[in-house]
């Protein structure tokens, strides 16, 4: 009888094992909904899988469902209250629940949301991620219930022992959301002296967008673009082109080899490639070519509410 048990226990012990791991396929393919399914399954039958259990947090987190993401990560904290990880994650579910209420409701988050982060921080010394989110924590919460540029630079000069790259982007930030664009702009730059991560060039290019200097951006746009070969980098040098009316030349080359080279995981769909074509043709006064890229624009994407406005535009030339 003994063995006979095992027999009929044995089939389902593996059909468990497997759904996890099928689950845990599904969710590294991040096709989501494929996996969370198995999870819930292996969670029924093994209700203190913390694997598990992290994993269906993630996929809430990922669905913006952030009441059932801290479900998830507020259990796995009370379990294992040494993991830098779940503190972190918990935290940063509650950080974006916060974001999504009244402000008045989000007074009552932001005690935990601070000791959860810093007890992270305080368990791993190595932790890149929750580092971060401790400088835009203190950065942007208003003095009064606690925000602190001085905590938000000890922050970041955290990270520069980490990684020097992530240091100097971090104070980037604090310079850029202080309005201090200078301080920013040497900040941003040292990180590209460092690193070169296309991220560093991003950082530089938004700043120097924000700050009404478009020939500036065109040219760390372009600086990126020989170095990191990022197709979404001909959108974005084509939009600065169009939207400050430079280099229409170069902004049309851009544009037309972004849809040429387009795929999904560019970001921008091509109906804006469309719209950008149109507004550079517009500003050379060529009202013909202007027209045909507007119409394909609104072909791709009949509600296209900023194209119906260009439209307009460009037939009263």
């Amino acid at each position: 009888m003994k063995y006979f048990l095992l027999l009929l226990l044995f089939p389902l012990q593996i059909w468990s094992q497997n759904a996890f791991l099928e689950g845990e396929r599904f969710f590294n393919m991040e096709q989501y909904q494929k996996a969370k399914p198995l999870f819930l399954d292996n969670l029924k039958k093994h209700p203190k899988h913390q694997k598990t259990r992290e994993y269906l947090g993630d996929i809430a987190g990922f669905a913006k469902d952030w009441d059932e993401a801290i479900f998830y990560y507020e259990s796995l904290v009370e379990e294992s209250d040494k993991s830098a990880n779940y503190h972190f994650k918990y935290g940063g579910a509650m950080g974006m629940k916060a974001l999504e209420i009244s402000r008045i409701r989000a007074l009552s988050y932001v005690g935990d949301i601070k000791k959860h982060f810093e007890t992270a921080a305080q368990l791993d010394p190595n932790h890149i991620d929750v580092r971060w989110a401790l400088v835009e924590y203190y950065i942007q919460l208003p003095g009064i219930i606690g925000g602190s540029e001085k905590k938000a630079m000890k922050y970041a000069n955290e990270l520069g022992k980490l990684s020097p790259v992530d240091g100097f982007l971090a104070h980037g930030y604090i310079a850029e959301y202080s309005d201090r664009p200078k301080d920013a702009e040497k900040f941003y730059k040292k990180a590209i002296e460092v690193g070169g991560s296309l991220h560093s060039y991003e950082k530089l290019t938004q700043l120097y967008e924000k700050n009404n200097r478009p020939k500036e951006a065109i040219e760390t746009a372009s600086q990126s673009l020989k170095i990191h070969q990022r197709n979404q980098l001909n959108y974005q040098i084509g939009k600065i082109a169009a939207q400050y009316n430079l280099d229409a030349e170069l902004g049309i080359n851009c544009l037309q080899k972004y849809i040429d080279n387009y795929s999904s995981k560019d970001g921008v769909p091509k109906d804006w490639a469309y719209y950008r074509l149109a507004q550079i043709y517009k500003n050379v006064g060529n009202k013909k070519t202007a027209l045909e890229y507007i119409h394909k624009a609104l072909v791709s994407r009949p509600d296209f509410e900023e194209a119906k406005k260009e439209k307009e535009l460009i037939q009263a030339m």
